[in-house]
């Protein structure tokens, strides 16, 4: 627990905290999902604040414990790389999208009813139809993190799309960038192809969605960010490029003079593959446990360059 980042760790224990207030409210007769849930923007019990407090709100043991397991599993990830600032943003950014798009899913059901129920129902009738439905529309209330989750798993398919794991039930690892698209289709498949279900599949999507907008704009304009590092990390990307920069030069003056290098081009390209391999296995290192974590022979090697 001591190893999760801080940011990710903090949002583990305010979840479980609230979910034990839940409890401890419940049993005096008081639905704290009532009243920190998202509700409908046109019932009563709709506030603006809803849309920052329904995430840390869940409805049973199993909804929080997977929420936190795949913010546990994906989070720590993410945050490394991004930093706590970046990471807390985009985190809340996508939880907060993903409770607007649910509620224009709503209206969208909310319009759908009214047409089924009211005679010559148009737009214009939506706020008289609404007043008059109060105690059905009060009780659309979303709760949850997993907006907010599945942004994080979109985050770690666009940074690690080459990343292979393991999901349930298939037998076998898969890249993270296919793990993205097959939650999303079945989000998508799920949102459309059911009614009155208890599983917010447009808020899943309207997660992923702002997750995409932030992370197509922080790459396109990484003045403005650093898409996909941290300032730690991209110190160690601008020393990874120097090491490449001096090998080239290295390379270059070798050519120059072909009686100073003795080896053969095939025997060349292996032995700087093999550096680079190795360069590339440090950062990773560094990146995993921190600059502290490396030997005596791996800082010479990183700041060196051979």
């Amino acid at each position: 627990m001591f190893r999760i980042p801080t940011i990710t760790k903090n949002l583990l224990i305010i979840n479980v905290l609230m979910f034990l207030a839940l409890i401890v409210f419940e049993g005096r007769g008081i639905d704290l999902n009532s009243v920190l849930g998202l509700h409908f923007f046109m019932a009563d019990d709709f506030a603006l604040y809803q849309l920052f407090t329904y995430m840390f709100m869940h409805g049973g043991v199993m909804h929080i414990f997977l929420n936190m397991f795949m913010l546990w599993m994906f989070g720590g990830v993410v945050e490394q790389v991004w930093g706590p600032k970046k990471f807390l943003f985009y985190y809340i950014t996508c939880g907060v999208g993903a409770g607007l798009i649910q509620m224009v899913a709503q209206f969208g059901e909310f319009y759908m009813l009214a047409a089924d129920q009211v005679p010559g129902f148009n737009l214009g009738m939506a706020a008289e139809v609404a007043r008059n439905s109060q105690p059905l529309l009060n009780l659309w209330t979303t709760v949850g993190a997993s907006g907010a989750i599945y942004g994080l798993l979109l985050a770690f398919g666009m940074l690690f799309p080459e990343q292979r794991i393991f999901i349930f039930p298939l037998p076998v690892p898969i890249k993270a960038k296919w793990m993205v698209c097959i939650w999303i289709a079945i989000e998508l498949f799920s949102g459309l192809g059911t009614s009155g279900s208890n599983v917010a599949h447009f808020a899943h999507l309207g997660g992923m969605l702002f997750g995409y907008i932030m992370i197509r704009y922080w790459r396109d304009h990484p003045g403005n960010g650093g898409y996909g590092r941290s300032r730690g990390q991209q110190f160690f990307d601008r020393m990874k490029d120097n090491w490449e920069r001096r090998s080239h030069r290295r390379y270059d003056e070798a050519r120059r003079d072909d009686q100073q290098r003795r080896e053969s081009d095939w025997d060349y390209n292996a032995r700087r593959k093999a550096e680079q391999d190795e360069i590339d296995r440090i950062l990773d290192k560094v990146r995993r446990s921190g600059y502290d974590s490396l030997t005596d022979e791996e800082k010479r090697k990183l700041f060196n360059g051979k």
